[in-house]
């Protein structure tokens, strides 16, 4: 189916015959630096606590595919996939994507339009827009067999110091049910950032027509380490991330779910290799589920290699993937 501590000025000294000493100008840029790095930023969404530990973790595929894509201008973008698999449904995708000229920011602009379509019907759809510097929206839909089968709206609202985000998931009026979900996420310090998260969902397969499930969240960073929490009445998501070197990064995540009693936990790893336009990811989780994920850019060429392996010891089930981007 994305984060002021103004210096209080001493009272003035009384007059005196001596005057005091004159604090050099290096002194005063150094302090005014350490003031910088006490201000407290926006801590992001609570949607992006997790993402620096996500990001290392492969994401593995089974079969070929093809991917071929076309920039049409600065602001449009188009694409084709063809894909094999005994695992998912094999075909044909066309992609779009659009790029808006409200400039946020020199790396960022809206609106942002992008999707793709089966040559069935099948469609997937979103859009993006940031109206200013603090309210940003977010819109995804899915359509199987000509028909609206998910819709997601989220506002975001990024203060200063926090930021508050509203979800609504396939809510239907006429019969009462849907999803609803709230964030909040505040940095305490510049190293510290809590907040919570209270979702209800309404419908008829519901025991009592409605559920209610809040949780708390947290992350804490200092240098390269950054921890991150998830903390609800029957489920508990950690993370762990580290930075080793300029070419290593390191992440651990343990999932508990206390209603099946289960739980997880998995190690992975990323290496970096800009020279030689390699990036190598690979994990290893409690149910003995290897998987690996290898790219490779073959420059001077516009082709992107990779290649991706899955392996559970336990069940003696293998899955092989290779893919080209062309573009």
């Amino acid at each position: 189916m994305g984060n002021v501590v103004a210096a209080s000025v001493p009272p003035s000294p009384p007059i005196s015959v001596l005057a005091p000493p004159e604090i050099p100008k290096d002194s005063l840029s150094s302090v005014s630096v350490s003031e910088d790095d006490q201000k407290l930023q926006n801590p992001g969404t609570v949607e992006e606590l997790h993402k620096l530990c996500k990001d290392v973790m492969p994401v593995n595929f089974e079969g070929a595919k093809l991917m071929i894509s076309k920039t049409l201008s600065n602001h449009f973008q188009v694409s084709h996939t063809l894909s094999m698999s005994s695992v998912v449904k094999s075909g044909y995708k066309f992609g779009a994507t659009y790029v808006g000229t409200s400039q946020i920011s020199p790396t960022e602009a809206y609106p942002v339009i992008l999707g793709d379509i089966e040559p069935s019907g099948n469609m997937n759809a979103n859009l993006v827009h940031q109206f200013n510097q603090h309210i940003k929206t977010k819109v995804a839909t899915q359509i199987q067999r000509s028909k609206f089968t998910a819709m997601q709206m989220t506002t975001d609202y990024r203060g200063d110091t926090f930021t508050s985000s509203l979800t609504v998931a396939n809510p239907d009026i006429l019969n009462g049910s849907g999803v609803m979900v709230a964030h909040y996420l505040q940095n305490v310090t510049p190293k510290l950032a809590l907040g919570g998260e209270l979702a209800y969902q309404r419908g008829y397969g519901i025991p009592g027509g409605s559920i209610t499930v809040g949780s708390l969240v947290g992350r804490y960073s200092i240098a390269e380490s950054t921890v991150s929490a998830s903390v609800g009445l029957a489920s508990c998501y950690l993370c762990y991330h580290y930075r080793a070197s300029p070419t290593l990064q390191i992440g651990v995540e343990l999932e508990v779910n206390g209603r099946i009693q289960e739980s997880t936990a998995t190690i992975a790893y990323q290496v970096d290799l800009p020279k030689a336009d390699i990036l190598f990811k690979g994990s290893v989780d409690s149910n003995w589920t290897v998987g690996a994920v290898l790219e490779k850019k073959l420059q001077p060429l516009p082709f992107s290699f990779a290649l991706s392996g899955l392996l559970n010891h336990t069940k003696g089930h293998f899955q092989l993937g290779c893919g080209l981007v062309i573009g």
